[in-house]
């Protein structure tokens, strides 16, 4: 069974940045794509970022392209969401989501999830 751990949201001031991260443990090789989803109140959960295990490919979501930057250390079996120009509309519980799916990026897509860790923005 997979698990992934998320860490480092927290508060931030408009404007500044945060580094999300996301342990995976468990069977690793069941994954093939990893992703970074978010979820506000009365909101659907969205995909932000998603990259590929072997090749490092990766797609973002129009509201944080050029802000955000997805990562991983496959070593380390660690994936990271780089936030920056943050804004009250990133205010949401992120989560880090494993599909065994190449090119996955529906939430139907991902099997794997962590608990999520909340990202508030001040103005």
């Amino acid at each position: 069974q997979v698990q992934l751990v998320e860490s480092g949201g927290g508060l931030v001031q408009a404007g500044g940045s945060l580094r999300l991260s996301c342990a995976l443990s468990g069977r690793s090789l069941s994954t093939t794509t990893m992703g970074w989803f978010r979820q506000a109140p009365a909101n659907e959960r969205e995909l932000v970022a998603a990259i590929s295990w072997r090749y490092g490919r990766t797609y973002y979501g129009d509201s944080v392209k050029g802000r955000f930057t997805i990562a991983r250390d496959s070593a380390k079996n660690m994936v990271f969401l780089q936030m920056s120009g943050l804004g009250p509309e990133d205010a949401a519980v992120y989560y880090c989501a494993g599909a065994s799916l190449r090119d996955a990026s529906t939430v139907s897509d991902f099997t794997y999830w962590g608990q999520g860790t909340q990202v508030t923005v001040s103005s």
